[in-house]
């Protein structure tokens, strides 16, 4: 049973996390060059790789006592929003073109651009600490997905605009709040727990 209310918090979390991030980036230079479908259709399946990876990952988590899994993502947490809040802008990546306009080929260039660019990145180890905390492997599963397909969909289609009207360093500084917030409440439930 999907939990709608652990489906929310983990969009919006994730959300947050992912519009600062190059992906937003990634897509935007892939949708202005070719088929915004076939570039949406594979980042959304790398996407689904990276969270199903994370959503298995942060399962086996739960099988530890619960005080150390707070105490664990929590301070993970703590450090994501350190690295949101400190890290340093990153230069344009430049994006192999491919040969033809194929779904099959765009489709794949924009697969492994994700699949690479983001295995092990700050949201795929925020998924895994959403699924170790809230115990709800398809709640957080979906919530991730639909927020990585959502960025995607907003990098393709409209990064360019959002990023005019949205200060960059806005998101990110609210991204680092919300995992702040999050760091702080799961290490005070490992305290008291």
């Amino acid at each position: 049973m999907i939990n709608p209310t652990v489906t929310a918090v983990v969009f919006g979390v994730v959300l947050l996390a992912e519009l600062p991030d190059k992906t937003a980036l990634a897509g935007l230079v892939l949708g202005t060059r070719y088929r915004a479908s076939y570039v949406f259709a594979g980042v959304a399946a790398a996407f689904a790789v990276h969270v199903v990876l994370a959503v298995a990952a942060g399962s086996v988590l739960t099988l530890l006592p619960q005080q150390l899994v707070h105490a664990v993502t929590g301070v993970l947490f703590l450090g994501g929003a350190a690295m949101l809040l400190f890290k340093k802008d990153e230069g344009d990546e430049e994006i192999r073109k491919p040969e033809n306009q194929s779904f099959w080929k765009v489709s794949g260039a924009g697969f492994m651009l994700i699949l690479v660019a983001e295995f092990g990145d700050l949201t795929q180890i925020m998924t895994a600490n959403l699924a170790a905390r809230y115990g709800d492997p398809l709640s957080v599963g979906l919530g991730a997905v639909l927020a990585l397909w959502a960025v995607a969909g907003l990098g393709i289609v409209g990064g360019k605009a959002l990023m005019k009207r949205v200060p960059l360093k806005l998101i990110t500084r609210i991204a680092a709040l919300l995992m702040l917030g999050l760091g702080v409440w799961s290490l005070w439930e490992a305290v008291t727990g």
